[in-house]
């Protein structure tokens, strides 16, 4: 039923293949540079694939982005709503309707990637030294692909193997090689696996309650899981998944630097680094502009009332108490002429206008110097 996906990956990874065959100069069947002509063709494999869902990468960010702008009216929905489930189910899909937040976005580049891993382990699997054309594949070109090395140990090979295929590869190689190789791959495919998981929770950003812990399921779940299993993967598909773990890895840090998680510290370091600096130029007055300064604050001064007579010309002279030619003390709190409180001394040979009237103006205004 699926051997049209079967058919679709062989042919895929024989193009690739006789890209890096003649690359290498057609190298003989069984040697070192066959088995890397084959395991580039499926780290290409991973890249083809990749590269023809990074559309719905895309589109998972900004699923994501939209769901987490949301997640505050969707609390204000749950507290409104409280136990009525129904109402908040319908309220919360209304909301993600208006908003076009697609809540499914967040699996679309998972769910491709599942078919064609399964259908590169079909193809791994059943290759074999002495096994007929297989999916588009010629008999030669079947037998060179189960008899490529990766150091030493066939790409079809696995860490438990039996039946004819365990007999027809043991001919070749030994199972101790095939199960250091084997292993060495299991557990750097369990290690890249858990830092994806946590470069995925940090990308998604900070969660609470049930989401945080399928988060935690799937950081440890996954690679325990993997290391399990990975003993029964052909050593061609263990390569298959590190592979998409490095890509995943790279893909992931290189979203985490260009879209950082809103409220996160970098994404606050981003905005305040794309703010445009501001140029001192642009503060400065406009040419033939008078520049406005800020005037420092002065004292308020009190109303004079306006004299009038004499003390208008200051042509007559007060007399003190003591007669004429003595000047009357001044009265405490007057100011003098420079803002400081005059001393209890009259000035000799000076007179004092308007004095009497409560003048508020300058001490010496309306004296005339005493001939």
């Amino acid at each position: 039923m699926l051997d049209w996906l079967y058919t679709a990956i062989a042919w895929v990874m024989a193009r690739w293949h006789s890209l890096w065959n003649v690359v290498f100069g057609d190298p003989a069947t069984g040697s070192g540079l066959s088995g890397l002509a084959w395991a580039l063709s499926i780290v290409f494999l991973v890249v083809t694939i990749r590269l023809i869902l990074f559309p719905l990468f895309v589109k998972q960010i900004k699923s994501q982005r939209a769901m987490q702008e949301i997640q505050p009216e969707i609390q204000k929905l749950r507290t409104q709503y409280g136990s009525d489930r129904q109402g908040f189910s319908q309220a919360m899909m209304a909301l993600q309707k208006e908003r076009g937040v697609n809540p499914l976005a967040g699996c679309l580049p998972i769910l491709p990637q599942i078919p064609v891993f399964l259908a590169l382990f079909h193809v791994l699997r059943r290759l074999s030294p002495d096994a007929q054309g297989l999916y588009s594949w010629t008999t030669e070109l079947t037998q060179e692909a189960a008899q490529a090395p990766l150091f030493g140990a066939p790409i079809s090979s696995s860490f438990s193997m039996n039946g004819p295929k365990e007999d027809a590869i043991l001919e070749i190689a030994t199972y101790a090689n095939i199960r250091v190789v084997a292993f060495v791959l299991i557990v750097v495919m369990c290690v890249t696996t858990f830092i994806t998981q946590k470069q995925i929770m940090k990308r998604s950003g900070p969660v609470e309650g049930q989401a945080a812990m399928v988060q935690k399921l799937m950081l440890y779940g996954m690679p325990l899981s993997l290391f399990v299993t990975g003993f029964f993967f052909p050593i061609g598909v263990l390569l298959y998944w590190f592979t998409n773990n490095l890509w995943t890895l790279g893909q992931q840090f290189f979203i985490l630097r260009k879209m950082p998680p809103p409220g996160s510290a970098a994404a606050k370091a981003k905005a305040a680094a794309e703010k445009p600096p501001i140029d001192p130029k642009t503060l400065a007055p406009k040419p033939g502009a008078k520049p406005v300064r800020p005037k420092p604050g002065r004292p308020a001064a009190s109303a004079a009332p306006t004299g009038t007579g004499a003390d208008a010309t200051g042509a007559s002279e007060p007399t003190g108490a003591d007669g004429p030619g003595t000047t009357p003390e001044t009265p405490a709190g007057a100011a003098g002429s420079n803002g400081r409180p005059p001393s209890g001394k009259g000035a000799p040979g000076r007179t004092r206008s308007g004095a009497g009237r409560g003048s508020a103006g300058p001490a010496n205004r309306g004296r005339r110097k005493r001939h």
